[in-house]
């Protein structure tokens, strides 16, 4: 008789599951923003290809995949209810090493982040710190339906932009670079919020205090959307008075596009919102590239 290997009683981790653990699908979001950092700044990247590929990858891979692997430990008794084949309830990732890699992650990204420079390394310290208060007790901001997708969508969009465009700048970013990436990583909040669509059930009986848990499904996402399309009609608007109109109405076209998303998705909130999170978001993401490379004008 064939023995099968019971997963419970792993000693390492399966590697396919570690894989897993830290998600390269989540990796995108903060790499593209890292480049747009880079483009705004209007550094050319040719003789600076090394700070670029580095950072987009402690962004993406590292920084952003050790928060993946800190939440995942932090969130493995809510995911054994709604999401039991992950790898940390499966066993496939055995004991305590989701901490250990989350952990050793978290040594590589500030490793990384200080061949950066000090923008680059300061900026790695803040995203590492950020990573575990959205995930950790006590402080666990992700029990907040507000601060949780603040944090987040902060760390993945407006800190790597800002971090790109120090990096390539060597100094800080000029004040229209700033306030675009703040914008754009408040914006966020309603993607990140999106997201907790598929944790319903696991947060309301976890007592995490998400948005579609406290409002409602329909009710979270109406207040989702209108914290996407604010800040993009601010960009509209800035980039009109600077000079900008033809990136302005760049930005305003892949807006009205999320409006017509968003309409498909408020039909059924619940069953829509990972569909939105792939069609209205990279609309999103193209108009935060559209906003860089006006700002390069600026420069």
């Amino acid at each position: 008789m064939a023995v099968t290997e019971n997963i419970h009683t792993r000693r390492f981790p399966e590697p396919a599951a570690a894989l897993r653990l830290i998600k390269p699908i989540t990796w995108f979001p903060p790499m593209w923003a890292y480049l747009c950092g880079v483009v705004s700044s209007g550094v050319s990247p040719v003789g600076n290809w090394t700070l670029v590929l580095l950072g987009v990858v402690l962004a993406g891979p590292i920084v952003c995949g050790m928060s993946q692997a800190a939440n995942d430990w932090c969130d493995r008794h809510v995911d054994a209810i709604n999401e039991p084949h992950r790898p940390i309830p499966s066993g496939r990732i055995p004991g305590r090493w989701g901490l250990w890699i989350a952990l050793a992650m978290s040594v590589l990204s500030l490793g990384v982040g200080w061949q950066l420079g000090p923008w680059g390394f300061g900026a790695t310290v803040i995203g590492v710190l950020a990573a575990w208060a959205y995930s950790a007790e006590p402080v666990r901001l992700k029990r907040s339906g507000w601060w949780g997708p603040g944090l987040v969508g902060l760390s993945y969009e407006t800190l790597p932009w800002f971090t790109g465009a120090a990096v390539l700048s060597a100094g800080a970013p000029s004040l229209p670079v700033i306030v675009i990436a703040v914008l754009y990583g408040i914006g966020a909040h309603g993607i990140m919020t999106l997201n907790d669509f598929k944790a319903l059930e696991g947060d309301r009986q976890m007592g995490v205090n998400s948005l579609p848990v406290t409002l409602g499904p329909h009710r979270a996402a109406q207040v989702a959307c209108a914290v996407m399309s604010a800040p993009q009609v601010v960009v509209v608007f800035l980039l009109f008075s600077w000079g900008k109109p033809l990136h302005a109405a760049g930005v305003c076209a892949v807006l009205f596009l999320q409006f017509w998303a968003m309409t498909i998705m408020f039909k059924d909130p619940k069953a829509k919102a990972p569909w939105y999170n792939g069609t209205g978001v990279l609309l999103y993401i193209s108009g935060m590239m559209i906003a860089a490379f006006a700002l390069r004008g600026l420069a």
